[in-house]
């Protein structure tokens, strides 16, 4: 059974660790926002000889701009539309073959999946399957996904069920 002093030692180390995270990430987030202050500075002050100290500002406050516009684009991006596979029979294609495709589809997913099964690798063989199994099913329902949306905006022929 555990006592007091082993519970209140437990959430004190559990207060502490949050507490050093929250602060190395507030130092790392002040030291970004400072390095790109000192490089827009820098740059500022390279072009005022060129174009003049307006100038120079709307060209850099123009680059950042542009670099932001970019970034969102990306993000927002649908990306390339999902491959149309071939119905294959049973026999043409190995697991192993299957396996490689989907990896090179579906980098994140097979990244994580491989590392969640290699931590529990030492662990229950039953859950490692198990992790694996939904592994491909998430793989495979992010590929059903927008085959799915898109066939729901078509229009149905027929009789409504009923």
């Amino acid at each position: 059974m555990l006592d007091s002093a082993q519970v209140k030692g437990a959430v004190r180390k559990a207060v502490a660790a949050i507490t050093g995270f929250m602060l190395v990430l507030v130092l790392l987030i002040a030291l970004l926002v400072t390095g790109f202050y000192l490089l827009i500075q820098a740059a500022i002050m390279a072009l005022s000889p060129i174009v003049g100290e307006a100038g120079a500002m709307a060209v850099v406050g123009f680059g950042c701009v542009l670099l932001l516009a970019v970034f969102f684009r990306q993000m927002m991006s649908a990306g390339s539309p999902p491959k149309q596979r071939d119905v294959k029979g049973a026999g043409a294609g190995s697991t192993v073959d299957e396996l490689r495709e989907l990896i090179r589809e579906y980098p994140l997913e097979s990244a994580l999946t491989a590392f969640a099964a290699g931590i529990v690798q030492q662990g229950d063989s039953r859950l490692k399957s198990l992790l694996l199994q939904g592994g491909m099913e998430l793989m495979k329902r992010t590929e059903t996904a927008p085959e799915a949306a898109s066939s729901d905006q078509e229009p149905q022929s027929g009789p409504p069920p009923g």
